[in-house]
């Protein structure tokens, strides 16, 4: 961006959409797939048509977000660049995840919060082994 502060709402505002990303992402779809043969005289006329729209849709709650590193660059144009790294615990994604499943009537009588979080920790320790 062509101004500081902005520059830095930009890179804040597009770390948490990844982060967020990361964690839940609903992709809706809708696909048109049209095909149309037709033979005339023993020779085969094939038509096709596909057509594929896809939405990306992020709904994620991003609480106990920290700023674990942050650069300012200004470019030789007078422009600025900025690069934030931004982390969320694993128990504050965890308690975020409980909350939203315990407020679900449906989701309650299936729900075993220490056997989600077992999972969890797990699945963490091993992105962590690598």
């Amino acid at each position: 961006s062509q101004d500081q502060v902005t520059s830095k709402k930009k890179a804040l505002a597009n770390a948490r959409a990844e982060l967020a990303a990361s964690i839940q992402t609903t992709v809706k779809a809708v696909t048109d797939n049209y095909t149309n043969s037709r033979e005339m005289n023993n020779k085969e006329e094939v038509e096709e048509r596909f057509e594929q729209l896809n939405r990306e849709i992020v709904d994620q709650k991003l609480t106990g977000l920290k700023t674990i590193c942050e650069k300012l660059m200004k470019s030789e144009d007078g422009s600025y660049k900025t690069y934030i790294a931004i982390e969320l615990s694993a128990d504050d994604l965890v308690a975020s995840y409980n909350e939203k499943m315990s407020k679900d009537d449906r989701l309650k009588i299936d729900y075993d919060y220490e056997k989600f979080k077992e999972t969890f920790e797990k699945e963490m320790d091993k992105m962590s082994n690598k």
